[in-house]
């Protein structure tokens, strides 16, 4: 099955915020290295930059909306999910133009494809809680 370009740009955007969590490098430096060392075919590059850049200049506002639903502390949080959950959250909190059915769907779906084996059941229960605190409906 043909994955579209913007599924993509959130896989690889997850994958750039996991890389900017772990090495604490610029967001310029990350999205430099993780542009040339990956194959960005058939992404949707504009909205890769724009959920990547957008994950880390709101990362402090994402993760505060997402604390109240989270069942452990922050640092206890596998990475990967972690990452995903801060992608999905900024598009709920900032990308109006995106439903709400659809982020959470991707957030499941990227975590199929990067997660552990029950990562998407995780990933869905926070964003189910998250999405009526944002007047998402």
């Amino acid at each position: 099955m043909k994955v579209s370009p913007r599924r993509r740009a959130r896989e690889c955007a997850v994958q750039a915020i996991y890389s900017w969590y772990i090495s604490k490098n610029t967001v310029e430096e990350v999205e430099l290295a993780f542009i040339a060392d990956q194959d960005m075919k058939g992404v949707d590059m504009p909205y890769f930059r724009k959920l990547f850049r957008g994950v880390v200049d709101n990362v402090e506002a994402i993760d505060e909306a997402l604390r109240p639903y989270l069942d452990r502390a922050e640092d206890d949080i596998d990475p990967i999910e972690r990452s995903i959950l801060r992608l999905s959250g900024y598009e709920l909190k900032f990308e109006d133009d995106v439903p709400f059915r659809v982020v959470i769907n991707e957030g499941i779906e990227v975590a199929k494809v990067f997660g552990s084996d029950d990562s998407h059941k995780y990933i869905n229960g926070i964003l189910d809680k998250l999405v009526p605190v944002l007047g998402k409906k």
